[in-house]
This record gives structure tokens, sequence and C-alpha cells, in this order.
């Protein structure tokens, strides 16, 4: 009777268990990277009524499919714009100054004050995690055996480095001893381009000083019509820079975002079977479990290398290229003026500036292609399975500058650097409904708990209460005030954090310097103003952010408010800083908490 009684007992469980299981929405998370928002055509509808980008003729055909069946969240800003602290911030489900990771270094597991990332999170609600392509979330740990190195956060995990490394991309970057048959008495750092029948075109300045092969690097960049980020016509024509235009050296499906999407649709296609890529094996979904599915596509971050087919029709569009507003450098701070001539634009030729803009939209259209196919592909899973679904598309860790503010790149605080719409897709049409736009701020911190919620977590526990973000289903309701976001980056352009409310963006320098590691935390409350050195946008007289208000004195007392606000959230809302040391492995952390719960969503202005 006994037996009978836990067989019984134990049913009860398992039916139980799947009933919960069966409730999990499947999750695809699609995230892009240095993606303009203005490339996608339903957010340019929301956000001016046009289609077209203010540059020119943009195609999105499969984004907008996605923005028709679900909720459009049009004000979206990440929190640092540079890809590693802007997949923290998602990964984490945290700001900057509360994970401690503030640019592109190593951080680890083992400080006080960590918490499960969201794919382990997900893991332990009883979702099978899966990603492919690129990543961005830089953790490291110490193992049992004590050997201390690169953490898997995602249960499988296809390596993008080791597609590179064994020919399955279009472009890699490293290290080369021999070009052309000359042995190099050192190794040079150099672009790889790898050609249809699988060998490497070597590119970059470093080659030019080796005898015979003076014209290398020009010869290979012509073949593939290869435009670079230069800042002098000696810099063109010797191969400096980043590659900004060019077409794909392979076909299509072969592209870095090709495989990635042919690897997810294999993953989904094959339940349960053994798979591999090159060394890399890894196992097909598990039907009986909910999936929690990452696809990190590197479009249309450089190289920037669009298809041949997809070049090729836009370069049939004449664009309308940003003017540089005279009036606008002399009235910003020494960092931003410093950022905007590292990456300096508006001396590019008229040719040339067409081409940068040509190649990135078309390889933004040819990124949209491919995530048709991976959206086509989950949501077939999941209806085979009879299982709801969800899908997060992020559109880019941050954003883009194609000469605006008399640049190109990224890392400032703007809005073309910072705004990267979400839209979330549902079966449950209560949750997320279709063609519906939110107009309320949110920022990448919501992705976090908005995946968590969906797979049954309950975020009112107190051990959800290091989320710094919101569920989005809860402000798509209605049920979130919020009257500001924040953010601060460090990477390039120095320490500067910002709020942003519906009308106004400022923005200061939060450290006097990078890595200072818990000294003089509080710096920037003790600063004059001009150390700050601030900029304030009033966004509807000024939507392009082009003049700084910051010492008008119309709006001084609008600028006191906001900077007092921003500085006890940032400085004195507990921060952290820790050391992480060059390999990421330092544990010593630094906390500033002076103005605990200052983050109270609140601005009165």
């Amino acid at each position: 009777m006994k037996i009978v009684k836990t067989a019984v007992l134990t049913m009860v469980v398992l039916s139980s268990l799947s009933a919960v299981a069966a409730r999990q929405p499947n999750i695809l998370w699609v995230l892009t990277d240095d993606h303009r928002y203005d490339s996608i055509r339903a957010f340019n509808k929301m956000i001016t009524g046009e289609e077209k980008s203010a540059l020119g003729y943009v195609e999105s055909p499969n984004t907008d499919k996605l923005a028709e069946m679900g909720t459009t969240f049009i004000n979206t800003y990440c929190h640092a714009q540079g890809c590693a602290p802007s997949r923290a911030s998602m990964h984490t489900g945290r700001y900057p100054f509360r994970s401690g990771i503030y640019e592109f270094e190593w951080f680890n597991n083992n400080v006080e004050h960590w918490k499960p990332s969201l794919p382990e999170q997900m893991a332990e609600l009883g979702y099978q995690t899966f990603h492919v392509g690129k990543l961005g979330f830089r953790i490291r740990s110490t193992y049992p055996n004590g050997r201390f190195g690169t953490y898997q956060v995602y249960e499988q995990d296809i390596s993008f480095h080791k597609m590179f490394d064994e020919g399955f991309t279009d472009w890699s970057k490293g290290i080369v001893t021999e070009v052309n048959g000359i042995k190099l008495e050192e190794p040079l750092h150099c672009d790889w381009l790898r050609t249809p029948e699988g060998s490497w075109d070597y590119t970059g300045y470093a080659l030019n000083k080796i005898p015979g092969l003076e014209n290398h690097s020009r010869m290979i960049d012509e073949k593939y019509d290869i435009l670079r980020k230069y800042s002098s016509p000696d810099q063109q024509q010797h191969g400096y820079g980043e590659i900004i235009g060019g077409v794909c050296p392979v076909p299509a499906g072969d592209s870095r975002d090709g495989r990635y999407t042919t690897e997810l649709i294999k993953f989904l296609k094959n339940p349960n079977e053994k798979l591999e890529i090159g060394s890399q094996t890894y196992t097909g979904v598990d039907p009986d479990k909910p999936l929690f599915a990452n696809i990190g596509y590197d479009f249309p971050h450089t190289p920037v290398l669009p298809p041949k087919s997809f070049r090729d029709r836009f370069a049939k569009k004449t664009y309308t290229i940003p003017e540089v507003d005279k009036d606008e450098f002399g009235k910003l701070p020494p960092q931003l003026q410093g950022l905007i001539k590292k990456a300096a634009s508006d001396h590019y030729s008229d040719e040339d500036k067409q081409q940068m803009v040509q190649d990135y939209y078309a390889f933004c259209a040819y990124g949209d292609h491919l995530i048709g196919q991976a959206v086509e592909a989950f949501v077939k899973y999941s209806k085979k399975q009879k299982q709801p679904w969800m899908i997060i598309y992020v559109c880019g860790d941050h954003g883009w500058r194609l000469n605006e503010h008399g640049s190109i790149y990224k890392f400032a605080p703007w809005k073309t650097d910072a705004l990267d719409p979400i839209i979330v897709v549902s079966s449950d049409k209560q949750k997320f409904p279709a063609g519906k736009v939110v107009t309320d701020l949110t920022e990448f911190v919501d992705i976090a708990p908005t995946c968590m919620a969906a797979g049954g977590a309950d975020l009112v526990k107190k051990e959800y209460d290091y989320l710094d973000g919101f569920d989005l289903a809860q402000v798509t309701a209605g049920k979130v005030e919020r009257d500001y976001i924040i953010g601060e980056s460090h990477a390039v352009t120095g320490p500067r954090a910002t709020m942003r409310t519906k009308q106004y963006m400022f923005s200061i320098k939060s450290r006097p310097k990078n890595r200072m590691g818990g000294k003089d935390m509080k710096w920037a409350m003790k600063a004059s103003y001009k150390e700050l050195e601030p900029v304030l946008y009033d966004l509807n007289r000024d939507p392009d952010e082009l003049n700084n208000l910051a010492f008008n004195p119309e709006y001084q007392g609008i600028a006191m408010k906001m900077k007092e606000k921003l500085l006890n959230i940032v400085i004195g809302d507990n921060r952290v800083e820790v050391n992480w040391n060059s390999n990421g492995d330092g544990t010593e952390i630094f906390r500033s908490n002076f103005a605990p719960d200052a983050d109270d969503r609140k601005l009165n202005l």
C-alpha cells in the first residue's frame, strides 16, 4: 500500500511539473550589434510617420512583421554605448554602477555582490539554455580544481571564436606569419577575409611595411571594395582603420551571421540529435523542456561587409548625409569633443560618405533577412510542439553614427548611439498585444525581468531584489511609473553618466578617469559644475541633440535638479566598483551608499 501511495505521489508531482512546463513559453532572444534604430521602417513610422530614415531608403520586412505581431517599446535606451558593458547590463539585469561592469573588462562571479546571470536564472526555472553567435559577456570564474578561466553561462554555447578559427565565417582577425609565400620576421595582426575556395586573403596597414608586400593590402582592399575608417588621405591610402564598407567575400549564407542562423535552425530541426560545426559538438533541442535561446548577430558591426546581392541594390540609392552643425562642437565638453576628434567623418569624400551609408543599410537589410529565417524556424518549432512562445527582439546593443555630430562610431550618450527599441512578440496576446506601441521610457535592464517573469519567476520575492528593471508585460499593462532612465558608460569616451526623461537628456562626467577601483568615489559630488562637463538637451525643441543648453541660464533650474538626482543615484545609491584585474580575477569590492533608494523613478521638473 505504501509503494502504491508513493507511486501515485510521484505521478502527481510529475504531472504538476509538466503542467508548469506547459505554461512556460519557449523564448527566442534576438540581439543585433551597432544597430541604428532608423534602419527599421516600422520604427521610423512610429517616430516620424515616414518609413524612410532621415538619411533615405531602408529595408526591414521581417522586423516590420514582428512589430505587427507584437508590442514595440519604441523608447528603449541602452545603459552603456559599448558592446561588452551593454551586454552585461542585459545579462545581469543591473545598471553598470550596480554590477561594477563599466567597459570591456573581464569580470568574475566570485565577488560577494554577484547574482546569477539571466540564462542561469532561466535554467533554474527549468529551461534548457542555448546560445549561438556573439556573446560579449566577458565573465570568468574559479572552478573546484582551482583553475580560473572562462565561465559558460549558457548550457550550450556555440563559440563564434572557434567558427572564426576553423574557417566557418567570412571574416576574422588575427596573427599572420606568412603572406604570398613571404615569411614575416615578426607575426603581424591583420584582417582575414575568407575566399569561396576556403583560403584567406590578408590585409592590414602593417603588411605595407614588409618588402615585397608594399601593395598587397591595397590590392586586397580594392578586390573587396573596402572602405576604412580614416582621418587623413595618407591613412586612406595605406589601409588604416576599421572596415566600414565593402562586399562580403563569400556567399551570403557562409557569412558569420548566416552561419549563426544556420546553426540555430539546425538546433531546432533536430531534437536530441548530436550535431556539429567543425570541432564543436552540441545536442539538438529537447522538446520536453522549455527553451531559452539567444542568437547574437554581429551585423551591422564592423567589418561592414554585406553580401553582393544586397549591396548592389543599395548602391543604387542616394542618401542625404547628415550635415555638421558648425556651432555644436564649441558647445560640447572636452570628453565629447575628444570622441568626435577620434571618429571624425565629415572629411570623407562625398563618394565615401555614400558608400558607408549604402553598405551599412544594406548590411542591416541582410540581417533582417536572416532574422526572418530564425524567427520562422522558432515559431514553427514551438507550434509543432504545441508550446507557448515569446520572441524578444533587441535592435542593437547600442547604435551607430553615420556623420551625425560630424562623426561615425558609438560610445556617446546621444540618441544615435543609445536608442535601441525592443519588440516583444508572444503567443499570449493579452500580455503583449499585436501592433501595440508603448511610448513609455524603457531600458535594457528590463530584458532580464521580462524573461524571468515569463518563465515563472515571482519577481516580488526578495531573491530578485537585485534586478534594476521591470517586466515589460507590466509596462505594457500601464502598471509601471518611471519618470526617467539612467546609464553610465566608461568605454572610449570616458566615465559619463546620463539621465533621460521624455523631454530632456542630461549627461555628466561621473569619475575623473576610468578604472578608479573605489578611489575617491565621491569625486563628482565635490567637483564643480564645469568639471562635470555637462550637456543638456531639450528634446522637444532639439530632437537631434545638437544644442547643448547646460550653461543656458533659462535651463539652470532643470540642469541642477537633474544633476543632483543623477549623482545621488549613480554615485550614492549602492554604487559598486571592483578591482577586477586584467584577467578578471580580482574580488576587492568598493561601495558607495550615502543616498540609498535615490533611484525611486520619480523626478519633478
